[in-house]
């Protein structure tokens, strides 16, 4: 049997002038997550500039399988950046009328259809996406990749983690894969403003969630944050000459889309630079202190 999107070692059976043709070694069984995977072809071709010199008949070779641009099935001893079932960070090569086009280390690009597309992706930027088979057989990249990634990191409660966005949906928060690999979410209460998906992060962990999955935060700890907090507030009121219009009563809303900081941020940030003698508070807003 031999296997579509996976690497696999089968055995040269055949010699032509356009390459060799390779099948399974007797008695191979294929584990696989996939049962689409199998294909129907007992023998494939691995063309002649891929065969190793010195070759013959009977030798293993360890070889991807896909299918070329005229949708055949056909062997390469290159290893692509991304196999069926896993997860990669992979290059936009290109766009067209159908879908997009990604940079995975063989000579034809991968496919990424629009509709497996969480955001509209441009040249040049980096997607996270995971590799599958179409309806019709065909390897596709898919950017819906949360059923793709694992649920047991290795992190625990306030841990600093890198991740990348991969989709946004209001309802919920942004959702991260960290180190690529692993589920975790940014809750729609921490989220200021959404992150495109293709962004790297770092993130602090605020909780574990019983499956393993990661539930994460941009901030810091309270105290760790107000600091930081604090400057932007600073910052912010002397690019205004000194006064804002912003107080304990003030929008959240309004308040997230000014500062970038939720309304109890903005408060303890507020309450801080009044205790450091910063700021007034004045009955329509805050004001800097000279």
């Amino acid at each position: 049997m031999i296997m579509l999107g996976q690497m696999q070692t089968l055995t040269v059976c055949k010699s032509t002038e356009n390459g060799v043709y390779l099948e399974s070694p007797a008695n191979t069984v294929f584990v696989s997550s996939d049962d689409t995977a199998a294909i129907p072809e007992t023998r494939i071709l691995l063309p002649r500039g891929q065969v190793p010199e010195g070759t013959k008949h009977g030798d293993s070779l360890r070889v991807f399988v896909y299918r070329d641009s005229e949708d055949r099935a056909i062997a390469t001893t290159k290893t692509p950046l991304l196999t069926l079932g896993e997860t990669a960070v992979l290059t936009v090569k290109e766009t067209s009328q159908n879908g997009t086009f990604l940079d995975w280390g063989l000579a034809k690009d991968l496919f990424l259809p629009f509709k497996e597309q969480t955001v509209k992706v441009k040249q040049g930027e980096q997607v996270l996406v995971a590799l599958y088979i179409d309806k019709s057989g065909r390897l596709c990249a898919t950017m819906h990749v949360y059923e793709y990634l694992s649920g047991n990191a290795p992190y625990k409660k306030d841990d600093h983690v890198t991740g990348i966005v991969y989709e946004h949906i209001d309802e919920f928060g942004t959702y991260v894969a960290v180190d690529s690999l692993y589920s975790a979410l940014i809750p729609r209460r921490e989220v200021i403003s959404p992150l495109r998906p293709g962004t790297v992060i770092t993130a602090r962990v605020t909780k574990v969630q019983p499956d393993g999955r990661l539930e994460l935060s941009l901030r810091e700890k309270a105290y760790l944050q107000l600091d930081t907090d604090s400057e932007r507030i600073l910052s912010l009121l002397k690019e205004a000459g000194g006064f804002l219009p912003y107080h304990d009563k003030s929008n959240p809303e309004a308040i997230k889309a000014k500062f970038e900081l939720s309304k109890n941020a903005f408060k303890r940030a507020v309450g801080h630079l009044y205790k450091e003698g910063l700021i007034s508070l004045e009955e329509n807003g805050i004001k800097l202190k000279l």
